[in-house]
């Protein structure tokens, strides 16, 4: 009787620890920043596939490390003396968008080498007076690779042509102050259709609520990796905030109802998340980076918003993209 007893604790225990366990944080001793005081000279690791500090003088020349710059009319990016702190830098880049002028800008690039795995670390700062946006940072994979970003919106890709992650501020429908809180919006094969019967981005959220600052330095980082093979659903999704992880996605963490609103992360109940097949290919592979501040008329009228502001600026900083998490700015 004691040892059927005991057979029966240790299956429950087993039982308990495969649920509690896929929500586990996931580990990193130190970033790749630890090992460069203010961030100088981490453009030259090994492990860095892309840096962008915006110290080149000027807007034209830092516009020719990136394959694509949107800048209308030379009216949406300039310099700014404003920069995070424990930067070595003296410039940051301003991006202002215009309702009724621009949508804002963007900066686009190619990776130096196309990658399975990547993390992404940007710095940005959001006005005090900023209202919602429409879509902002994405970072992804196009197969064959191109000098611009794809379209592509409400609609599927397939699993071995288009893979897009999207770290943006979300207003949930004016529920919650602008900017909104950080959410990914993402593109892949398996991603739920929309009640209106497109696809538009999944939207994936942590446990509570990540609410974006306004008028401070913000530390973000994404991790995405794909799936090792095209039947394995192993791929992951992971953000950092200042260096604190805020959402992680694995096969099997605790997920709510999942629609083609997405879905969010929840502490107990709900069901094992079926995991990622990002791509059904493994010549599909991260290889952009895109900066983007997009803001439309349609992102204030979803969020109740009825006497919209013209102008929304948002400062970016401290860029670097890599295949080893990067962490935030050491100090001096």
């Amino acid at each position: 009787m004691i040892r059927l007893e005991l057979i029966l604790f240790v299956a429950l225990l087993f039982m308990f620890c495969s649920m509690i366990i896929p929500q586990r944080a996931y580990s990193q001793s130190s970033g790749l920043a630890d090992k460069y005081i203010g961030d100088e000279g981490i453009e030259n690791d090994p492990s860095v596939l892309f840096a962008e500090s915006f110290e080149a003088g000027n807007i034209q020349e830092i516009g020719k490390h990136w394959d694509n710059v949107g800048n209308k009319d030379g009216k949406v990016m300039q310099l700014s003396d404003d920069v995070p702190p424990n930067s070595s830098g003296k410039h940051s880049l301003q991006t202002t968008a215009t309702l009724g002028e621009n949508t804002g800008g963007d900066l686009y690039t190619r990776l130096k080498r196309p990658v399975d795995k990547v993390y992404a670390r940007f710095y940005v700062k959001f006005a005090e007076d900023n209202s919602y946006i429409h879509h902002f940072v994405h970072i992804g994979g196009y197969n064959p690779p191109t000098r611009w970003a794809q379209g592509g919106a409400g609609e599927r890709p397939k699993g071995d042509e288009r893979v897009t992650i999207g770290i943006e501020p979300h207003g949930d429908y004016g529920h919650f102050p602008p900017p909104g809180v950080w959410s990914f919006y993402n593109y892949w094969h398996e991603m739920k259709i929309s009640a209106d019967g497109k696809y538009w981005g999944n939207a994936l959220r942590p446990i509570k609520p990540a609410i974006v600052p306004k008028g401070k330095w913000q530390c973000v980082e994404v991790m995405v990796k794909l799936n090792s093979a095209p039947d394995i659903p192993d791929g992951e999704l992971a953000l950092w905030l200042d260096g604190e992880q805020i959402m992680y996605f694995t096969k099997g963490v605790r997920r709510g109802n999942w629609s083609g609103m997405g879905f969010s992360l929840i502490e107990n109940g709900g069901e094992p998340f079926e995991g990622f097949r990002w791509r059904t290919s493994n010549d599909l592979k991260i290889n952009f980076f895109w900066l983007l501040h997009y803001v439309t008329e349609n992102a204030t009228r979803q969020n109740r918003v009825k006497d919209p502001k013209l102008t929304n600026t948002v400062w970016f900083d401290d860029i670097v993209v890599s295949e080893s998490y990067v962490g935030p700015i050491r100090r001096k």
